[in-house]
């Protein structure tokens, strides 16, 4: 009986885990094309290919934005918006996840600040990297000044000397708003919300549309230059 009681629960495991992988492997957001020009360098924005993803140089000196992308978006779908993001002076990480899952490299942030030498950090994420971007400003206040969200709140106590910045569309359909209101306690007191008007979830980023999400009316790159503003107006 122990025997197959053993076999059962290894089986079990088994289909769990290969469970866990299919859906892990299958269903991606892939960046568009148009990501690709963002890719490339300008006379204004170095763009490398690191260890941990993409480093957008721009003309800013002192401040730079760790990004976690989105779950199960492609990281280079951010391309457009980290590059206009480096453009008007703030230099940015876009950051590979494994798997596309944010909360498999939440530490990832560790070997940006590491190995570089900035005045100010911000960490940054979309959706589900933005949930987990807060998670890692909140454990490690000493390495970053700051939070940036979009279509993403915290969960979790927020350090009251800790800026915060939250975006998100009017449209946005896959944001639970409800859940977001219930944890604005976690604010602290330096908090600044925007909402973009025409917005939805996925126009932060190029990789088409999301289930569950509302329309986009308004352009992508209207959404995009939007928030560029609002995060590089942050001080």
């Amino acid at each position: 009986m122990k025997k197959k009681i053993l076999i059962g629960t290894g089986l079990t495991v088994l289909v769990l885990t290969a469970g866990i992988f299919i859906y892990l492997l299958t269903g991606n957001y892939s960046a568009d094309e148009s990501c690709k020009e963002y890719l490339q360098s300008t006379d204004t924005v170095d763009v490398s290919k690191v260890n941990e993803g993409y480093f957008f140089d721009g003309p800013g000196e002192d401040i730079a934005i760790i990004f976690y992308p989105g779950a199960k978006v492609e990281y280079t779908a951010y391309a457009r918006l980290m590059f206009k993001i480096a453009e008007n002076g703030k230099d940015c990480f876009l950051i590979k996840m494994p798997f596309n899952m944010a909360f498999f490299g939440m530490n990832k942030a560790d070997d940006i600040i590491d190995n570089y030498e900035y005045d100010n950090y911000y960490i940054a994420g979309h959706s589900l990297g933005g949930a987990v971007a807060c998670y890692y400003g909140i454990n490690n206040p000493d390495n970053v000044k700051g939070i940036i969200t979009l279509a993403a709140y915290s969960t979790k106590k927020i350090p009251s000397d800790m800026e915060y910045l939250f975006v998100h569309g009017s449209e946005d359909k896959v944001l639970n708003m409800d859940r977001y209101e219930k944890n604005k306690k976690n604010l602290p007191e330096n908090s600044t919300e925007h909402i973009i008007e025409g917005g939805n979830h996925a126009g932060f980023a190029n990789y088409g549309s999301q289930k569950g999400d509302g329309k986009l009316n308004i352009t992508n790159e209207e959404m995009q230059d939007l928030t560029v503003k609002y995060i590089t107006e942050q001080e």
